[in-house]
């Protein structure tokens, strides 16, 4: 399961979503990706399936790369718990996931055969994503 090994603070607050991304929007390293197009707070949990159905449909072949990491920690109170008493514990950690964001890439993959594993780490996420190619030349 993916988590930071130490962070600055213990329980963050919860921020905004909003406008779109502009740094990891690009395939950098890979041939083909899987770009966001919802905002969402994105959980380890689901990075992680999304990962092994992508290596699971590729079997031995190809390199994969994660762009997001989840470093933001979500607290939950206990159920039927007052109001009051300060913020809950750290429950579980997600990836704050902007729409353009590059989630995952791949190399060394035959395109029809990348797109399908694209398509089913897809499904593992709760967002709309749509699967993008490198663009090489230009900038």
């Amino acid at each position: 399961m993916l988590m930071p090994k130490r962070t600055k603070y213990r329980k963050h607050m919860r921020g905004r979503m909003s406008g779109v991304e502009t740094r990891g929007a690009q395939v950098q390293f890979g041939e083909i990706g899987l770009q966001a197009l919802e905002p969402a707070w994105i959980t380890s949990r689901q990075i992680e399936a999304a990962r092994k159905a992508m290596s699971r449909s590729v079997r031995k072949g190809g390199q994969l790369w994660i762009r997001l990491f989840p470093d933001k920690s979500v607290s939950k109170k206990p159920a039927e718990t007052r109001m009051g008493s300060g913020k809950g514990n750290p429950e579980f950690w997600v990836a704050v996931v902007r729409p353009g964001k590059v989630l995952f890439e791949m190399s060394g993959v035959e395109g029809k055969e990348a797109r399908e594993s694209m398509r089913l780490a897809a499904q593992k996420l709760p967002i709309k994503c749509r699967v993008v190619e490198r663009h090489l030349g230009g900038s």
